[in-house]
């Protein structure tokens, strides 16, 4: 019997019917594989709701409805294509949802449902239909997340950003079915960047007992704390870096703080993240 927090049963990929998700819908069979889980495709179109409070009583009807229409039209489109990115995936455990408005309220049950959701490195940085949806699943909704990039693999070898705070216990804790999947775990240490004081061989010792052998580096560089760690991250040969979100509050035009937004927006190379916030 598998204990219960060390299995995962329900990938979840949002898709918008474009480009990205034949790439999201392939990063999330790698990890729904490892765990014979679940692939869930879930299709969140463009809400008609965020349209209406753009059509005052000044707004023409027939222009209104026409506006409407084409919306309509264009969701439809897209969850063609989306559903075509779907079953091109040979993965055989999938499943597709539609949302209809509220769309944003579907997509967060869909995301309380979910073990995980993974989203594109594009999205991550800002751009597409799913940006938005991205700071939300992570921020509002709380959901561990990852950020799919080259290399993507639940079998290769995991780094886990380590300062004692409670962003990284949590994602260190959310990411252990992951971690016991991992060949080689290796958890990353910069006390020099760091504003409290810890001790890395608790998370080690916390692991350990938990199935999950780790081992140890203490970065001595200073300085930056996301590039410091994103250079150890790509020494260790990782193919994840698991690390705490750090956001700031949602009146602030991008909404993670300094050494989330680097990470996210980390030149062509760097691992794919495993955020929890």
């Amino acid at each position: 019997m598998v204990s219960v927090g060390t299995s995962w049963s329900r990938v979840m990929a949002p898709v918008a019917g474009g480009d990205p998700d034949t790439r999201v819908l392939a990063a999330a069979a790698t990890i729904a594989a490892a765990f014979d889980a679940e692939l869930a495709a879930v299709y969140a179109p463009a809400d008609v709701a965020d349209l209406m409070p753009w059509m005052g009583e000044g707004f023409m009807g027939g222009v209104q409805v026409t506006a409407v229409q084409s919306l309509k039209d264009a969701a439809a489109a897209g969850e063609r294509t989306a559903r075509a990115a779907l079953d091109a995936n040979p993965y055989p455990k999938k499943s597709f949802t539609t949302l209809a408005s509220p769309v944003w309220s579907g997509l967060s049950m869909e995301g309380r449902l979910s073990d995980v959701v993974i989203f594109d490195d594009a999205t991550a940085k800002g751009r597409g239909p799913l940006a938005e949806a991205f700071q939300q699943i992570v921020a509002d909704e709380q959901r561990p997340t990852i950020v799919a990039r080259p290399g993507l693999a639940a079998d290769g070898c995991v780094a886990v950003a380590w300062d004692g705070g409670k962003e990284a216990s949590r994602a260190a804790r959310t990411a252990l079915p992951l971690l016991l999947k991992a060949a080689k775990v290796v958890i990353l240490a910069a006390p020099a960047s760091a504003a409290r004081y810890f001790d890395p061989a608790r998370l080690q010792a916390f692991l350990e007992v938990r199935g999950v052998k780790a081992e140890v580096r203490t970065l001595s560089e200073g300085g930056d704390v996301a590039s410091v760690l994103l250079k150890a991250a790509a020494a260790e040969q990782a193919n994840l870096l698991v690390a705490g979100a750090f956001g700031h509050p949602r009146l602030q035009e991008f909404i993670f703080g300094g050494t989330t937004r680097s990470m996210l927006n980390a030149a062509a190379g760097a691992p794919s993240l495993f955020l929890s916030h």
